[in-house]
């Protein structure tokens, strides 16, 4: 619990901190008079309209991928497997591309594109996991395996495509905030704040799941059912994510780690993994924008420092077991 509220605590000082720092910067009075409708136009236009939604959306967007990852490492019981592991970022690439190229369409379509990349993608790497039910490492593999021809297809459009279109392409594919307003931030964050509350009514059956399949059938939990319907939620809240965004990578797979740590806890608590995760997702977006030589894709910063994470994370696991 006071980690909880730490971490909480945490992540409204750097919302605070993105409200106040910019090329116009603001003190903590002139954004709370902004807030509650005081200050000149200029002041509440910055704040409110240029600020504010990038903000929430990086706090809501990384709670939502904090939990993605935790729901997937908690069901295959492996560190190493998350949203990005199984394919679905590369599926949803893989639509928003086939829209920006073949069609040119705007961002709705685009959304819609990776929406229905990445869950088509998803179904795709379940349907090939299962056998008997659905294993965990059986998962990964099939997610990789799926996740690097989606890769190789995504590489080829982008060099069969015009200059202009496969910079667009590039540049959403890179994941990023920038630009974002209450138009794209609002859809997605009510989005995934719906998902993540139903999402949380699964924690109990979540837990018994973690001790394995026969723990939890003798328990009475539909086993089978019960990894759909989470399997499925955490890949729907991915997908608001990612429609609006773009893919931004390593958040979901860092993030539970991370919290586990600082809870010092057996397994992954899905609070835990949500304030982990906007707490990060905040950070890097901070970066990104002002201490960074030019103003960088959120996602550009997640993959410099989810590299290093993933190296460190994988000489771990090797000591651990051998």
């Amino acid at each position: 619990m006071a980690v909880n509220l730490s971490l909480l605590l945490l992540c409204g000082a750097v919302v605070l901190w993105s409200l106040t720092t910019g090329d116009l910067r603001l003190g903590i009075d002139e954004v709370a008079a902004a807030l509650t409708g005081g200050e000149d136009r200029v002041t509440r236009t910055v704040v409110l309209t240029w600020r504010l939604p990038r903000a929430v959306a990086a706090i809501v967007f990384g709670a939502g991928l904090g939990v993605a990852g935790a729901v997937f490492q908690s069901l295959t019981r492996n560190p190493l497997a998350g949203p990005d592991v199984i394919g679905f970022s590369s599926g949803a690439y893989t639509g928003a591309l086939i829209v920006i190229i073949g069609a040119g369409g705007g961002y709705l379509d685009v959304a819609a594109g990776a929406l229905a990349g990445g869950l088509a993608t998803a179904v795709v790497v379940y349907l090939l996991a299962f056998r008997r039910g659905v294993q965990g490492f059986r998962l990964i593999v099939v997610g990789i395996g799926v996740s690097a021809l989606l890769t190789a297809a995504n590489t080829w459009m982008l060099l069969r495509a015009q200059l202009e279109t496969a910079i667009a392409g590039a540049v959403w594919g890179a994941g990023s905030l920038n630009g974002i307003g209450w138009d794209r931030a609002a859809p997605a964050c009510l989005a995934t704040l719906a998902l993540l509350i139903v999402l949380s009514r699964f924690q109990p059956s979540l837990r018994i799941l973690e001790m394995g399949a026969d723990t939890a059938r003798a328990l009475g939990v539909r086993v089978e059912g019960s990894r759909l319907a989470l399997l499925l939620t955490a890949v729907v809240i991915t997908a608001a994510v990612t429609a609006a965004a773009g893919p931004i990578a390593f958040i979901a797979l860092a993030a539970p780690q991370i919290a586990r740590r600082l809870i010092r806890g057996p397994g992954v608590t899905l609070s835990a993994s949500a304030l982990t995760g906007a707490l990060l997702l905040a950070l890097a977006d901070h970066a990104a924008q002002h201490l960074m030589p030019r103003v960088l894709p959120v996602g550009v910063v997640t993959v410099i420092a989810g590299g290093g994470y993933l190296v460190w994370l994988l000489i771990r696991e090797q000591r651990r077991r051998s």
